[in-house]
């Protein structure tokens, strides 16, 4: 009992010293910070700037993995929590007045300051290495899987998307005139937490209106974003201890099938470029990077891209599947993969966060009316989906349970979700079904955005 006291003791000595020196650093970076205004008007971060960004990147993170961990019935936000405090710092900071030099370095606008540097780098470089990792943890069964589940993939992506972009239109219909489809168009790409979709709205509207038209689109995606991230976090969490499932037998379900025993052929020695397996992880990245980028036109002036995560998913996959090229080995060892993955997603949580943190703020005001029509839709067109895409995995595709919670998180195009359904099982076998749907989902919603403005505007 004494040994158990000191321990207690000492883990709260050693929070308390973190803290403070948190605090310490944040007033240094408050005191020092000079942020010198590009010609367009946007800071550049310097030697001095830099610290304020980094301070709070782990106050955040500090924060976020304390609140993740506090458990009720078994039930934890996990890398979520990052996300609720990013987007409560990120609120908070623009709360800050401009005539307070000890906090003016944290303080954060709209399209300015260092909330630039939160959504285009760290949002987009933990975006890539969370998907990357993913991508090369699925690749080996990948195609093996796809083959034999493929219809279903898509019989769950389908009925996802559609049925969410049904609820917008219900509720282009039954709400207020000032709440368009284009607003709606918004909330659809929140719920969903899908920028590609997000994007596919804009250029519709500006393409249609003119610039600045695209205001509501993105209120909309601001409202509906943080309870799109963290309804599905929760519900892939909340649903096995619900049906009570018994994890270790649904564990047993993902697991390769047994192959019949062949000779394998010996093989030279491939030449490895790091024992990290950065070099392979960074090629594949760069490649996806290229691959997301090429636009293709559909019809009636949508144009499709893979985007940033369907463009680093599909290589890595392909990367990972084959695993050498020639005598090159592109494997990336397994634990270098799980911690990229945690890093990449909590870095991905603070971006996203924090801007939409200041973001909400920004475009909603002081129009609760606003506020409420936007997160009942995006709470209907977050849970609505899932629920009964679930009925449909279990009973008429008769997948198994981790499958189709997979199936779900790759149809709700949830990045977030992905990272808590692998932690709720205990295995990264069920990145499988996620990227067998992703690219399915991907492709629809960007449709569904685009058509709900062309033809409901």
């Amino acid at each position: 009992m004494e040994k158990q006291a000191k321990k207690k003791s000492f883990k709260w000595l050693w929070i308390t010293l973190a803290l403070i020196a948190v605090a310490a650093i944040g007033v240094w970076c408050g005191v020092n910070a000079k942020i010198a205004p590009d010609k367009n008007g946007l800071p550049t971060l310097n030697v001095f700037g830099l610290p304020a960004l980094l301070t709070g990147i782990f106050i955040v993170t500090a924060l976020g993995y304390l609140l993740g961990r506090i458990t009720i019935k078994g039930v934890n936000l996990g890398t979520a929590g990052v996300f609720l405090v990013a987007i409560l710092f990120g609120y908070l900071c623009t709360l800050i007045p401009q005539d307070i030099p000890v906090l003016n370095a944290l303080r954060l606008e709209a399209g300015k300051g260092n909330t630039v540097y939160y959504k285009s780098v760290i949002q987009n470089v933990g975006l890539v290495m969370f998907v990357g990792s993913v991508g090369f943890i699925a690749g080996p069964k990948f195609f093996r899987d796809l083959a034999k589940n493929f219809k279903t993939y898509i019989v769950m992506g389908i009925t996802i998307i559609v049925i969410g972009a049904a609820l917008a239109v219900l509720f282009t219909v039954v709400s207020p005139e000032k709440f368009g489809s284009d607003f709606w168009a918004g909330v659809l790409s929140g719920s969903l937490t899908t920028t590609p979709g997000y994007s596919a709205a804009q250029e519709a509207m500006v393409a249609k209106f003119g610039q600045g038209a695209d205001t509501l689109v993105t209120i909309g995606h601001a409202i509906a974003y943080p309870f799109g991230v963290i309804g599905v976090v929760l519900f892939v969490q909340l649903l096995p201890k619900f049906t009570k499932a018994d994890m270790a037998y649904e564990r047993s379900l993902l697991k390769p099938e047994v192959m019949e025993a062949t000779e394998k052929k010996a093989e030279k020695k491939l030449f490895t470029c790091d024992d990290f397996g950065f070099t392979p992880l960074a090629l594949a990245i760069v490649s996806g990077l290229i691959l997301g980028g090429i636009k293709i036109p559909l019809f009636n002036g949508i144009n499709f891209s893979l985007g940033t995560t369907g463009g680093v998913l599909i290589m890595c996959l392909v990367f990972g599947h084959f695993g050498r090229f020639g005598k090159l080995s592109l494997e990336v060892p397994t634990a270098t993969v799980k911690t990229l993955k945690e890093l990449g997603l909590m870095l991905f949580l603070i971006g996203a966060g924090v801007d939409g943190g200041v973001s909400l703020v920004s475009a909603v005001g002081g129009d609760l009316g606003i506020l409420a029509w936007g997160f009942a839709g995006g709470v209907a067109m977050t849970i609505i989906p899932m629920i009964v895409g679930f009925f449909l995995g279990k009973y008429v595709l008769k997948l198994p349970l981790l499958s189709n919670l997979g199936s779900i998180t790759g149809g709700m195009t949830s990045t977030p979700a992905l990272g808590t359904l692998i932690s709720t099982a205990e295995t990264d076998d069920v990145a499988g079904a996620y990227a067998s749907t992703y690219p399915i989902a991907l492709v629809l919603i960007v449709i569904a955005c685009n058509l709900l403005i062309n033809l409901m505007m």
